[in-house]
């Protein structure tokens, strides 16, 4: 399995309805339908629910991070993303951070919602876990989620080149910014809205937010290099520094940092990476500029039918007519 998607994308095809009986058979089925390696082939064959919940988080990454780049000159297609992942390049630092923070959210919900054989609700020992059970909340398994991630990485394993520590690194920050979205929710029971008894559960951000803030980090990201420790013996990243009257000292890259090792391509024109942006719609008054890559946009104006003049009618149904208004689009010439 890629983090990265560059490979499980292609969706399952439809399995269709099973029994009882046969649903032992549909799960080693859509385990084979991944691209994983022997390892995490046998870890998921053990692990009833989990190639259903990798397919959701391959899902959940690719639609986040489009939604996050809809208006970059790179907005995260498919087209080229084999290519990309064999660079270093900022746009690879986000898709292996977005898509190891979408396969921790989705097991941790996948814990919670019951869709995992072995895991369930959060278990820390500071939650009411029997009230939690009797009010009907169930607190999203993150402490699961993580433990199981770092075994189907495999990430005791830590490369010594500068690459693979990178793509690590990258991992972790993604790991890390589902972690930092983790809230204590709690609710209160009792006569006439009395905290009696209180039910506290864990509760993650939505993914959504995660993705924001991942996309602040690509904003920020810090170009590295490897450089030897001296006090420890190996190579470690690092970056330029940030505030430090020794420049001779390089700063290592904050835990929280999205790393890269060279510079990414204009993605204007088409190439082994994307499509370039020939086509691509833009605002006139934001983005179109640096989007055409000063090839200039063309100007189209379309009609639009909408719903309007809606009205809610006796009991239960609401009547509204139809309406036309002219819209400009524009978009980037070749």
């Amino acid at each position: 399995f890629s983090l990265t998607g560059k490979e499980a994308l292609t969706h399952f095809p439809s399995l269709g309805p099973s029994t009882n009986s046969a649903q032992g058979k549909v799960h080693m089925k859509q385990c084979d339908l991944l691209k994983l390696s022997r390892k995490q082939k046998r870890l998921c064959r053990r692990e009833p629910g989990l190639a259903e919940t990798l397919r959701d988080a391959i899902r959940l990454g690719v639609m986040e991070c489009q939604y996050q780049f809809r208006s970059e000159r790179w907005n995260c297609s498919l087209e080229g993303r084999t290519s990309l992942l064999k660079r270093g390049f900022k746009e690879t630092a986000f898709l292996y951070a977005v898509s190891s923070a979408a396969l921790t959210h989705s097991l941790a919900r996948a814990c919670s919602a019951g869709r995992m054989e072995r895991c369930t609700c959060d278990d820390s020992p500071d939650l009411e876990n029997r009230k939690a059970w009797q009010w009907g909340v169930c607190g999203d398994n993150l402490k699961y989620s993580t433990k199981f991630l770092k075994k189907f990485l495999g990430q005791k394993r830590i490369g010594k080149d500068l690459r693979a520590k990178v793509d690590i690194h990258n991992t972790n920050v993604g790991i890390k910014a589902v972690k930092n979205g983790l809230k204590t929710t709690c609710k209160c029971h009792g006569v006439s809205g009395s905290c009696a008894v209180r039910t506290c559960w864990k509760q993650l951000s939505p993914f959504h937010e995660i993705g924001r803030l991942l996309k602040l980090r690509y904003d920020d990201a810090v170009k590295v290099f490897s450089t030897t420790n001296d006090a420890v013996g190996h190579s470690e990243l690092a970056g330029p520094q940030r505030h430090s009257h020794s420049p001779k000292h390089p700063a290592s890259p904050r835990s929280t940092d999205l790393v890269y090792v060279e510079d990414s391509p204009s993605f204007c024109r088409p190439s082994k990476y994307s499509l370039g942006t020939a086509g691509r719609t833009c605002s006139r008054e934001g983005n179109c500029d640096s989007m055409c890559c000063g090839r200039g946009y063309n100007t189209q104006s379309r009609l639009v039918t909408f719903s309007c003049h809606c009205q809610v009618q006796w009991c239960c149904y609401v009547e509204c007519q139809q309406c036309m208004q002219e819209e400009t689009v524009y978009s980037c010439k070749q």
